[in-house]
């Protein structure tokens, strides 16, 4: 399956063997402290700057109706985003992964994402459509 869009990653994660978590890190983006003109002019265009993660939250996938539903939660906690990154955490044996579980990954998604190692994860922007970043 293509997920093209946050809501293909929404049903995918329903129809999958084992329960899931989705994990999901809200970033904004920023200018370096000493940017260049050529940066301060992608960035403008929005084509880069530095994603910082803003807020982390984990959901049950049968609690979230679709993109436009997270968002408006999402924009209701106040803090401003750009993208959004999403991974998917497997329970086993029919039961969801534990919460211990789930505050590590969530953890290891953000460590990732202050990094630049995002490589495993799928960004989405304000609108749900998932992104490739360079």
């Amino acid at each position: 399956m293509t997920i093209s869009h946050f809501n293909d990653l929404l049903l995918a994660a329903r129809h999958q063997a084992q329960p899931q978590r989705l994990l999901l890190v809200f970033a904004e983006a920023s200018l370096p402290d000493h940017a260049t003109p050529l940066q301060r002019e992608q960035f403008e265009n929005g084509e880069s700057g530095e994603l910082t993660p803003r807020m982390c939250v984990d959901k049950d996938p049968q609690a979230v109706s679709d993109f436009d539903a997270l968002s408006v939660e999402a924009r209701d906690m106040g803090f401003p985003w750009v993208l959004m990154f999403a991974a998917a955490l497997d329970g086993a044996t029919g039961i969801p992964p534990s919460d211990t579980q789930t505050e590590a990954a969530l953890q290891a998604m953000v460590e990732a994402i202050r990094v630049g190692d995002i490589g495993r994860l799928v960004a989405f922007d304000k609108q749900g459509v998932a992104v490739s970043l360079r």
